[in-house]
This record gives structure tokens, C-alpha cells and sequence, in this order.
């Protein structure tokens, strides 16, 4: 079986409180839908996936390109193949 790059669990909280505290600069319905849906992409189906996802909301305007690549740089850090 192939391994995919996705989220580390073992820093799982540690990952989440980031994601949060990048997160905290939007209104709590858009931050709380963004956090739960990168956050299962994430350790579900692998980081190409939360990536992307996170690139659509950019082309949407939902979030900015600054907070776009923070988040996607998160996403690697707390990454391992798996």
C-alpha cells in the first residue's frame, strides 16, 4: 500500500490549537467550519487534500493568500507519511 502524507497524530492537539490560533482572526462560523474540514481532510485523506481544499477557500475570498500559505505551511510541519 502506498503511503500519503498526512497528519501527524501524535502532535494532534498541538496542531489543532495552531490551526486555531491562525483561524482566530475570522468570524467563529467561517473559523469553526475551516477548522473542522482542514482538520479532517488533514488526518483523513492526506495533506494534498486539506491543501487544496484550503486553496479553494483562497480563490473564494473566503480567507486572504497571506493566511493561505501560514496555513499550508502548517500543514507540512505537523506531517509525516503514513
Amino acid at each position: 500500500m502506498k503511503k500519503i502524507r498526512k497528519l501527524n497524530m501524535r502532535k494532534d492537539y498541538e496542531f489543532r490549537y495552531m490551526l486555531g490560533q491562525l483561524l482566530k482572526e475570522l468570524p467563529e462560523g467561517i473559523q469553526g467550519s475551516l477548522k473542522g474540514t482542514i482538520y479532517a481532510k488533514a488526518s483523513n485523506y492526506g495533506i494534498r487534500e486539506a491543501r487544496d481544499y484550503i486553496l479553494k477557500k483562497r480563490d473564494e475570498g473566503v480567507i486572504n493568500e497571506s493566511l493561505a500559505k501560514r496555513l499550508i505551511d502548517l500543514l507540512y510541519k505537523y506531517s509525516v507519511y503514513r
